[in-house]
């Protein structure tokens, strides 16, 4: 009996090796609980509440009042500029009645700030030259690549259901990998585990059957 105990004891390396996938599976299964609960479940609920249209430009303008950004240029360095508000009002495929284009979910979160109006928010730049030079650029594009090309757009219910984006934060490829990695972390751990047992009792056998052989 005590043999048989001391055939099954693991090595240093065994034991490493068990406790790293029971490691993987711990960090697999913490991962998914936490992504699906405080990413996961937001994110599907965002996508249950949405869908997408087709989208055509109705005019493209700068309003005359300017809002504020805050740009950072360090640890402890930051300022406020200045930058023009560009609107894209849309015909939409679901609706008659028109809409504003927003960038994407987060900008349609901006209740409490008046840059939701704006269907364009330029990274902050300390220059209110260059944050209107980055408008200007993204109007030229509006009027002059886009015009009145149809064009994907989604919409959620959920945040401003009369206002429409053009692109999805959590798209497919996001919600793919959020579920996936915790997945092959686990699975991976599961291997690791059974590899070594396996290796740990094929061992064993073979070393019982070399003693009845001598």
């Amino acid at each position: 009996m005590a043999r048989s105990r001391a055939a099954y004891e693991y090595t240093e390396a065994e034991d490493k090796s068990m406790r790293l996938g029971f490691l993987l599976i711990a960090a697999g299964l913490l991962s998914l609980l936490g992504l699906g609960c405080c990413w996961l479940r937001p994110a599907l609920q965002e996508r249950g509440g949405g869908g997408s249209a087709n989208c055509t430009v109705l005019a493209v303008r700068q309003l005359g009042e300017r809002f504020s950004c805050t740009f950072s240029c360090g640890a402890a360095c930051r300022g406020t500029a200045r930058y023009p508000c560009l609107q894209v009002p849309v015909r939409t495929s679901r609706s008659s009645a028109p809409a504003l284009l927003h960038e994407d979910e987060r900008q349609l979160t901006l209740f409490f700030n008046v840059s939701w109006q704006c269907s364009y928010i330029p990274p902050c730049a300390r220059d209110d030259q260059e944050n209107s030079e980055n408008v200007t650029y993204k109007q030229k594009y509006w009027k002059e690549k886009v015009g009145s090309q149809p064009f994907t757009c989604y919409f959620n219910q959920h945040l401003r259901p009369d206002d429409v984006m053009l692109k999805r934060t959590h798209d497919e490829t996001v919600l793919l990998h959020c579920f996936l990695w915790p997945v092959v972390t686990f699975l991976v751990g599961v291997l690791i585990v059974v590899l070594t047992i396996c290796a740990k009792s094929l061992a064993v056998r073979a070393e019982a059957i070399k003693k009845k052989k001598h």
